[in-house]
This record gives structure tokens, sequence and C-alpha cells, in this order.
């Protein structure tokens, strides 16, 4: 059972797997401080959630040390506590490695690596001060488990993501904080549906067991579960939530080809 004063961060909240999460926080009788760069979809997501008050669009890019601590303490200011956070906020470029320049490099580590270091950082002093401890959830990425084409920026920092839970755990651990991560394989979101192509989405039929893409709300379950106290012995893991993707071996040959000049 829920209490109805629990307030959770979610980044990258405007849109995708962070609106389904922030969706199952206000379901659960959570308050929910979302958080996005992009302002202007923020602030039509938001109020159509129907949540009123509960919910609260904090406009802030994660890689930005003050701009997170503005989110932090506005969450503070609004709701007085923070029990979960979960960082979602994640960007991604698709490119051969030596296509891929420094600036994209560093563009993915700031948003993916350096957000969940920054805003766990931030928030954790407050989880203890306010609600005795709480739970963090980092969305990582199948990518993160098992290299492919096309990935060498997004993949090595949801890897170090992968890593950063770890290390995160070992030190929050024993002060009250769980930390943990979920890795998601293909997932039906408006991006997935517009950048994959038949061939691809065939492809990831053909290796995934389940043979379809996850649902929005499979991750937003799984993040719940994690921040529940139905987890409260769970620390420091990466949960795969991908059909049985990552079990399943090798990668995909439509990528492959992709990556291959001339093909």
């Amino acid at each position: 059972m829920t209490t109805p004063n629990r307030v959770a961060v979610v980044t990258g909240a405007a849109r995708g797997i962070g609106l389904a999460i922030t969706r199952w926080f206000l379901d659960h009788q959570y308050r929910v401080a979302a958080v996005d760069i992009d302002a202007a979809t923020l602030a039509q997501a938001i109020p159509a959630l129907g949540a009123g008050d509960r919910v609260v669009p904090v406009n802030a890019d994660v890689s930005a040390p003050e701009q997170v601590d503005a989110a932090v303490d506005a969450t503070v200011q609004r709701f007085g506590r923070i029990d979960a956070l979960v960082n979602n906020a994640g960007v991604a470029v698709f490119k051969p490695i030596l296509e891929t320049s420094y600036a994209e490099w560093r563009a993915v580590m700031g948003t993916n690596l350096d957000g969940p270091f920054l805003c766990t950082q931030r928030c954790a002093p407050v989880m203890l001060a306010t609600a005795g401890g709480g739970s963090v959830v980092n969305i990582a990425s199948i990518s993160g488990l098992r290299a492919s084409t096309l990935r060498v920026a997004y993949g090595t920092s949801k890897a170090a993501l992968v890593h950063l839970t770890r290390q995160q755990a070992v030190e929050l651990g024993d002060k009250g904080i769980r930390v943990n991560a979920i890795a998601p394989g293909p997932v039906e979101t408006e991006i997935a549906r517009r950048v994959h192509s038949p061939a691809i989405r065939a492809d990831y039929h053909d290796a995934i067991p389940l043979a379809r893409y996850g649902s929005l709300a499979e991750i937003a379950n799984a993040v719940g579960f994690l921040c529940s106290a139905a987890a409260s012995y769970i620390n420091g893991q990466t949960i795969a939530v991908d059909g049985g993707f990552d079990a399943a071996g090798i990668g995909l040959p439509t990528l492959r080809r992709l990556s291959t000049p001339g093909a």
C-alpha cells in the first residue's frame, strides 16, 4: 500500500518511458516532479495526465549541475520531500564508431551518465533528511549489456550507468537508499515507431524470444516494483526488461549491414 504523501522525481518525463513512469507513480498515489529539458512538450504532457497539483513540471537539463540543483530545490519547495528518483532522461546518437564526433560523444555522456550522477548526488541527501531513505532507479538499456552496431556513445554510456548503479548501491545502501537499474529492450515508443524500419522490426522479432517489442507500461511497472516495498531487499541490480533479448545471443543483421560501407 502506497502512502499518498510520497514524492517521486522522474527525469525525461515529457514523453515515452518517462511519461509512462510518471503515470505509474500518479496511479499509485505519489506526487511527482516531472523533469524534462523540453519545456514545450512537458507543458503539454503534464496537464493531460489529469493529476492536478499532484504533479509539477520542472524544466531542467540534467547534465547541468546548477539546473539539477534548481530542479531539486523546486521539488522540495513544492512537495517537502523525495522518496524515489528515476533517472530516465537520455539521448542517443546512432552512427558508426569512426563517424561519431567528440561533441556527439560528450553530449550523450553528459545526459546519460553525468545526469544520473548529478541527480542522485543531489536527491540522496534530501531523501535521507526528509524520508529517512528511498529508492533510485536508473534507466539503462540492453545496449549497456550487449554491444551492437551504431551505438558506440549510447551503448558505452549505458554500460557505464550499469556500473554507476552498483557504485551508488554500495555506498548509499547502508544509509537506507536502494539503487537499481532497468535495462529495457526494444520498446513501442514514438521514436521506435518512427526510426525502426520494417526490416529492423522483423530482426528484433526474430531475435527476441517473446517475439515482440515491450510496452511502455511494462517498463513503468518494473520501475514501480523496484521503488516499492516489495523490492525492499533488491539493491545494486540491473534487471533486463527485454523479452529475453539479452539471453538470446547475436545482434541484428540489418544493423550490421547498415554499418558496412557499400552494403
